[in-house]
């Protein structure tokens, strides 16, 4: 029995070492630009306007909380809802970005989701009462 489980071991083992994937680890900067590639993705999806809610934490501790004026080429304007002040933010000095604009697909997902929903509650209402 112990000759099988060290048979084992020694494959696993081996398994183990044939199986290994390097991981190549970016330089810092090379981090920063990528993440600042995702937030100008994901600021071009939201669009601009009253309608794109954002709330942007900035790598200098800063949080800013309004919508999105403007994006373009290296930056993007949030404004403030109460006040009003308009902030240029570099994307590469966002740190986290949340945002709160639906898309029309995300809306009519929720929309046929609710609607299955009603239909599923009917039909259970409907079965269990015969």
């Amino acid at each position: 029995m112990s000759k099988k489980l060290m048979s084992l071991a020694v494959v696993g083992l081996l398994l183990n070492i044939v199986a290994v994937i390097p991981a190549y680890a970016g330089s810092k900067e090379e981090t920063r630009v990528g993440f600042a590639e995702k937030v100008k993705e994901g600021i071009g999806r939201l669009g601009t306007g009253p309608e794109a809610q954002v709330e942007v934490k900035l790598r200098d501790g800063r949080k800013l909380k309004g919508y999105i004026s403007e994006a373009a080429e290296n930056s993007f304007v949030i404004v403030e809802a109460k006040s009003g002040a308009a902030s240029t933010v570099p994307y590469s000095q966002v740190k986290q970005v949340k945002g709160n604009n639906l898309s029309s697909g995300a809306k009519i997902a929720i929309v046929v989701g609710a609607f299955a929903a009603v239909i599923i509650f009917v039909l259970i209402a409907v079965g269990g009462a015969t």
